[in-house]
């Protein structure tokens, strides 16, 4: 098994990373090439993409190291503009890998298809029909895409749902359940549900409006978690019991204050975002899931629970709706997306979705840590600095000493840099 513990690589510059990657087994020659010119993908491939494309915009592509996930190792592909990101989930990937590692699991790769009914004369009677010919409208489904069917996907259940809108009008709305397999499967259910509407509108005695999925993937979700004895954690000064017990206050506050909530949960989409662009998941849809989950119990809430065990070690777990795919959509079209697939050397979409909660958890594990200890700052504005130098105007080769000498002064500004660069008057 190649080792995802990599010292020393953020100390290498960007081709001696990519070499180091490439000998140790992690990348091919073909990935070295496809992301060694930093245009991985060209505008001409990007004008077949979307309507109206002027270009391409880049972000920067980097891998997070250390993880281990359930006794395997993983090179984390993370596309992001943010500072101190990568580095927070290897440093907190490392945290993990000494305690074992983190443990993830999924319940399956069932998606959701709406058909909503208007106009319907007896709502009781309408869903009683519909749920008897459930098997019926499952077979119109797998009909109209077979080529799922033969993939060993395809419609498994029908549920049926009463809606009572703001104005009063109760609606139903029949829910396709489709497993996509391997895809993220958006244009399979988009087909599936207008396929069975035109039944469901018999069945029921009304009109079929909406025929779309939703992305509220309740039924396709993934977790992890991890276990980390508190001497681990120990930074500088702070003691690891001291640590773990801010981590668990600091948990308290994001499930108590929706001020806190928001900003904790964006540090977990900051990993978990990153995983997806990299990938070329749908980032938009599992961002929109991921919150309207943090609020199934009526309250918007901690996507992350932090405890402390009877033996004092700290146990942090998440959960998210996490549809992600292997194939399909425009994965396939970006050379750098597939990259971010080989690194990771996945055979399940399943296998993807626990990787990416288990770096989302690493995330908040590391942002968390810098709060209670530290604070968020020193490490961040250290990472900052490079782009206030690069801001400044400092040529490439001048700004790792800019920045050294930023955070030397403790004045991580544009005009500090420019002051540098300037050198004596």
């Amino acid at each position: 098994m190649v080792s995802s513990r990599i010292p020393g690589l953020h100390q290498l510059d960007r081709m001696g990373r990519l070499q180091r990657l490439h000998d140790a087994g992690w990348l091919s020659d073909a990935d070295v090439e496809s992301l060694a010119d930093g245009r991985a993908l060209d505008s001409t491939r990007a004008d077949k993409i979307i309507e109206n494309a002027l270009g391409v915009y880049a972000l920067p592509f980097g891998v997070a190291t250390n993880f281990r996930i359930n006794a395997r190792d993983y090179l984390i592909p993370m596309v992001i503009e943010e500072p101190s990101v990568v580095a927070s989930a290897s440093h907190a990937a490392r945290i993990v890998r000494a305690a074992g590692g983190f443990a993830a699991s999924s319940t399956g790769r069932l998606m959701v298809g709406q058909v909503q009914l208007l106009e319907v004369p007896d709502l009781e009677a309408a869903e009683r029909e519909i749920r008897l010919h459930g098997d019926a409208l499952i077979g119109l489904a797998n009909d109209a895409h077979p080529a799922m069917v033969r993939r060993g996907g395809g419609a498994r259940g029908v549920e049926v749902h009463h809606v009572l809108a703001d104005d009063g009008e109760e609606m139903l709305v029949l829910h396709l359940l489709v497993d996509t397999r391997d895809a993220m499967g958006a244009n399979t259910i988009n087909t599936m549900v207008e396929a069975v509407a035109p039944a469901a509108e018999i069945l029921s005695g009304g009109r079929a409006c909406l025929r779309i999925l939703s992305n509220y993937t309740d039924h396709c979700l993934a977790g992890a978690s991890c276990t980390i004895a508190a001497d681990l954690l120990t930074s500088g000064d702070y003691d690891g019991r001291q640590v773990v017990d801010g981590i668990v206050a600091a948990g308290r506050l994001a499930e108590a204050d929706l001020h806190r909530a928001v900003t904790h949960n964006k540090g977990v989409m900051n990993g978990v975002d990153a995983v997806l662009i990299a990938t070329g998941n749908d980032w938009r849809a599992i961002e929109a899931a991921a919150h309207a989950y943090a609020s199934r119990s009526g309250r918007y809430r901690s996507m992350t629970a932090w405890r402390k065990d009877e033996a004092g070690n700290l146990v942090g777990n998440l959960e998210l709706p996490m549809p992600v795919g292997l194939v399909g959509g425009s994965i396939g079209l970006n050379p750098g997306t597939r990259v971010a697939h080989a690194l990771l050397g996945l055979s399940r979409a399943e296998e993807l979705a626990q990787v990416v909660v288990a770096v989302g958890l690493a995330q908040n594990l590391g942002a968390l840590k810098a709060l209670v200890t530290h604070g968020i700052q020193r490490g961040h504005m250290a990472l900052q600095a490079r782009s206030v130098a690069l801001l400044a105007g400092a040529p490439s080769a001048e700004v790792d000493r800019v920045a050294k000498e930023l955070v030397k002064r403790g004045d991580i500004t544009v005009a500090g840099a420019r002051e540098l660069l300037a050198g004596p008057a």
